[in-house]
């Protein structure tokens, strides 16, 4: 047992003071009166086991700052692992992106080169028929062109027409081939009469080598028959 005045005592426990006062107030501390002065009487084996609690605590105090200092050295690796992550994830995700551009455009391209492909094929067949004269435009081409046909020429055979015997003079100068229903409307025929001449040509063509017949149409050649017994 030792008597330490307030100062050495405060600084014994490592406290203040008025700690001091506070303990002795409290009775956790023994106090005495030397002269003037109040004296702590300290027990040499309770002061070091508190001693020894002060340098664990101590110790403890300095163990706790380390591990908090782990801590945050941690958290700040995986602060930069989750950076790194989100960094991935919005590399993967702006690739997806692309992939899925490129494939849109390789799709636009396919049915754009197909649709190309299409309409040349169209244009194609669209050339070959303007290039084909139509079958009205050909009957029309005939019945201009069998006007200027001579019947003392060499007759030539066309294919393609529904008449499997049907010929058409060679072409030639003289102009004596004339249509049947333009002669007719030429005349002052009633429609009646009209209609009975044609039939009877259509029963007298193929056995009569004076009528011509070019694609159902009748032609006649007034400079070189007589056609009065049609009543022409």
């Amino acid at each position: 047992m030792q008597n330490m005045n307030i100062a050495d005592a405060a600084e014994f426990f490592g406290v203040s003071k008025e700690a001091i006062h506070n303990r002795i107030r409290r009775g956790s501390l023994e106090s005495i009166m030397v002269g003037n002065e109040k004296n702590v009487i300290i027990d040499n084996t309770k002061s070091r086991v508190k001693v020894v609690k002060k340098i664990n605590n101590k110790n403890n105090t300095q163990t706790d700052e380390k591990y908090y200092k782990y801590l945050e050295i941690q958290n700040e690796k995986l602060q930069q692992k989750v950076e790194n992550l989100e960094g991935e994830t919005r590399s993967l995700r702006d690739q997806k992106e692309q992939m899925l551009i490129d494939e849109r455009q390789k799709i636009e391209k396919i049915y754009k080169d197909k649709d190309e492909q299409l309409k040349n094929i169209l244009n194609a067949i669209s050339s070959k028929f303007m290039l084909e004269t139509p079958k009205e435009h050909l009957e029309a081409e005939i019945e201009v062109d069998a006007e200027n046909y001579d019947t003392t020429k060499e007759v030539t055979k066309v294919s393609g027409l529904e008449e499997s015997s049907l010929f058409i003079p060679s072409n030639s100068k003289n102009n004596t081939l004339t249509p049947l229903n333009k002669y007719l409307k030429s005349r002052d025929f009633s429609k009646k009469k009209r209609e009975k001449i044609k039939i009877k040509f259509e029963k007298n063509y193929k056995g009569d080598s004076r009528i011509i017949k070019l694609n159902k149409k009748y032609y006649i050649d007034l400079d070189k028959y007589d056609y009065s017994d049609y009543s022409l």
